[in-house]
């Protein structure tokens, strides 16, 4: 028995040895102490679980933001709530605070003083606690529920804990979670802070060198990274923006480490990643290859030459749609490397063998059998069922809602069924008329009808293409017999008289809204086609077949738990706080082709190229990396570090992301990940997948010489080793004395 358990911790220990060097892993950091911290120790870290995360005391979990409902991360580095975050985390800020006048997108923005900080338009929020709410939610639970049941089961009690601990206080959201494809249960309490000012941004030059063409790729020379600071109200409390508010005074904040990274270090990552599929099964990597993300890809294409195109002819064009193009394009690269790398890994093929091998687990044993013996089966004919409609429901989403004018009209056809079921309403019907308005302001800032009606047309025309016909919406086939087809006149047409197209038209119709014009209206008639489209054909579609998805994956993964009990698991990412920790490392993507594990100065000035508006280098930028005016932020051999590379585990919303080194310190800031891993959403590849980060050296570098802001340099707490002391002198031994001379016998 002695020999068994030995054997057994054998086991356990090579299995951690192997995971820790993978830096696999998206872990709940209330779960750290009792799963991670070992491990970690392990690896370098040089702290406890309890100073990243505790209930007691100020820990890094009290500096680590989450930027509005967690489309990326951010950390606060200074006493007086200065935060860093990535410069496309900060883009649709610094975008909407541009202006022909004052392009600070292009030009870049410094406040020199705190009256010159600029409202940012988004809310940050971090961490209180963490509650295990799993026992709570299975004493409400029977085998015998149906899956929808099941739902109807776990809303009511989730509804009840975010009452009980919210209690209607305005700025604590309450967020409750399920994990493990619905085995586990947990609620996240954040404090939410609505007054963020944007303090600074490199050029975009800087913080997008390299454009789509070095998205997702390594090496990388990108200074990927602006400043906010967050405000509270004279108590210290969250407050909305006012000027009499102050800066916010964190419980915690990162000192920031001059020190550097080496190949080897430890590393960790704390943010918000939005969602893994690390459970996904054959068949819905199936589905993806062959349906959705081709679709996808497809589509956003077309739609990116067409915003090109338009923002290439007018400046004002181009700065309403930065935002908007940079989002599209994103994940139009992203859907593009992920098929790539599914096949490059085979990442079906083994998720096959492990469905086999699981299976055959279940099959081995009739209680096992019974319980988890038809989940393979659920999972099967419910993708089947969903594929007839696959096409058409990404078709939907994509083309159709790709469309700024129908979905424009959503904002109003609340207002329509109001006026249908109360024409004399008028209190309520001038209220949602409001309503309108103010979402209309926000929509016109930054929308072109030309460029719409151009995509427009474009997104039909291919709807009209590629989807069966049973699964378009009803205003295609009005164009196929109304205009013959022609999906560019019937867009001129439509542009030219509706309401949603028309800031002018709008508000004349918001001042005597009439139901016969919204109903008459040509983009109104097809925004609503669109959504009926949605919920009486393709979204039940999708929906009906869910339930039997959803069955499957829970039974999946309880199986899979039960049959590995001793593997350390983790929930797939669903935009709640997690960290992730390996080491700072090199790879080799392909035969006979390394990558080092960080860039400098001279990548820049390599890829340098003033015929491409994605490799412009400011001309003060190249003045000072030929002059080699890096001051204290050099590395060794003194050049300049640019970005790094690390095992880490990260996925979108994870942007902005502080990079810590074991002391606690930080060293960079997460941005990206490597094409040669882009299925890592899906299947982690220990060998190839890396995060990529811009070094904090660079950082401050930009801020400081570059830029001329040393006060924010010297707000923050910076960190520096000092080198080691030198030996002490040894002193000599005395000389030996010279041997005595030996008589000489005389003969």
């Amino acid at each position: 028995m002695v020999m068994k358990k030995l054997l057994t911790l054998f086991i356990a220990v090579l299995l951690t040895a192997a995971s820790a060097h993978a830096g696999e892993g998206m872990w709940l950091l209330n779960k750290l102490k009792q799963v991670n911290e070992a491990q970690m120790r392990q690896l370098g870290f040089k702290l406890t679980a309890e100073d990243v995360y505790s209930l007691n005391k100020a820990s890094m979990k009290d500096a680590v933001a989450r930027l509005g409902g967690g489309f990326c991360s951010g950390e606060v580095v200074s006493a007086d709530g200065l935060m860093l975050t990535n410069h496309h985390c900060g883009y649709s800020a610094i975008q909407s605070l541009s202006t022909l006048e004052n392009d600070i997108l292009t030009n870049g923005f410094w406040a020199m003083k705190r009256d010159q900080e600029k409202p940012a338009g988004f809310s940050v929020s971090f961490l209180q606690y963490i509650t295990d709410v799993t026992d709570t939610v299975r004493s409400v639970l029977n085998p015998q529920m149906s899956e929808a049941d099941r739902e109807v089961a776990i809303s009511q009690v989730a509804e009840a804990l975010k009452a009980k601990i919210g209690q209607g206080q305005k700025y604590i959201d309450v967020n409750f979670k399920s994990m493990f494809a619905g085995n586990e249960f947990y609620v996240f309490v954040y404090k939410s802070y609505p007054d963020v000012r944007l303090v600074g941004t490199p050029p975009n030059a800087i913080g997008k060198f390299g454009g789509d063409t070095d998205n997702w790729q390594w090496p990388r020379h990108t200074g990927d990274f602006s400043m906010f600071r967050i405000y509270t109200g004279p108590d210290g409390e969250p407050a909305e923006y006012a000027a009499a508010n102050i800066p916010f005074k964190p419980r915690w904040h990162f000192p920031v480490s001059l020190d550097g990274v080496k190949k080897g270090d430890f590393s960790m990552i704390m943010g918000f990643p939005g969602s893994t599929d690390r459970f996904l099964n054959s068949d819905g990597v199936e589905t993806a290859l062959n349906i959705e993300e081709p679709s996808r890809v497809n589509i956003r294409g077309e739609k990116l030459d067409i915003l090109k195109k338009h923002m290439n002819a007018n400046d004002g064009v181009r700065l309403k749609y930065a935002a908007k193009y940079a989002q599209i394009s994103n994940y139009w690269k992203y859907f593009i490397g992920q098929q790539k790398g599914l096949k490059r890994q085979h990442v079906y093929e083994r998720k096959k063998d492990q469905e086999t091998a699981l299976m055959a687990w279940v099959n081995a044993d009739p209680a096992r059998q019974l319980k988890y013996g038809e989940l393979a089966k659920d999972l099967s004919d419910g993708y089947a069922e969903q594929a007839k409609y696959q096409k058409g429901y990404v078709y939907l989403q994509e083309a159709a809602f790709g469309s700024e004018m129908v979905v424009f009209g959503f904002r109003l056809y609340g207002l329509m069924m109001q006026m249908e079921k109360d024409p004399k309403g008028t209190a309520k019907i001038t209220a949602m008329g409001e309503m309108v308005k103010k979402s209309a302001r926000d929509f016109w800032k930054n929308y072109d009808p030309a460029t719409d009606q151009e995509v427009t047309a474009a997104m039909f025309a291919m709807i009209h293409k590629d989807v069966p016909a049973d699964q378009q919406p009803d205003v295609v086939a009005t164009v196929t017999k109304k205009y013959k087809g022609d999906f560019g006149k019937w867009a001129e047409a439509m542009f030219k008289t509706s309401i949603l197209t028309d800031s002018t038209r709008l508000m004349a119709f918001l001042a005597k809204p009439q139901l016969k014009v919204l109903q008459k209206d040509p983009g109104m008639q097809a925004s609503v086609s669109c959504l009926n489209e949605y919920r009486n054909v393709l979204g039940p579609a999708i929906e009906g077949p869910q339930e039997k998805i959803d069955r499957g994956y829970r039974l999946m993964v309880q199986a899979m738990r039960e049959k590995d009990p001793e593997k350390m698991w983790y929930p797939d990412a669903n935009s709640t706080e997690r960290l992730t920790y390996g080491k700072v490392n090199d790879y080799s993507p392909a035969d006979a082709i390394h990558y080092d594990y960080y860039t400098t100065e001279l990548g820049i000035l390599q890829k340098e190229d003033p015929t491409s508006d994605e490799f412009i280098v400011p001309k003060r930028e190249k003045e000072l990396l030929l002059a080699k005016d890096f001051g204290r932020y050099a590395r060794e051999d003194g050049s300049l570090p640019i970005c790094f590379i690390s095992e880490n585990d990260i996925t979108g919303g994870n942007s902005g992301s502080p990079v810590i080194n074991g002391n606690g310190e930080l060293i960079g800031i997460a941005f990206d990940g490597n094409w040669e891993a882009m299925s890592g959403d899906i299947s982690y590849e220990p060998e190839l997948q890396r995060t990529i980060s811009v070094d904090i050296r660079y950082v401050l570098w930009i801020i400081d010489k570059l830029s001329g802001a040393k006060h924010l340099v010297d707000e923050m707490t910076l960190v520096k080793t000092p080198p080691p002391a030198p030996p002490a002198p040894v002193e000599a031994p005395p000389a030996p004395a010279p041997p005595a001379k030996k008589p000489v016998k005389k003969g």
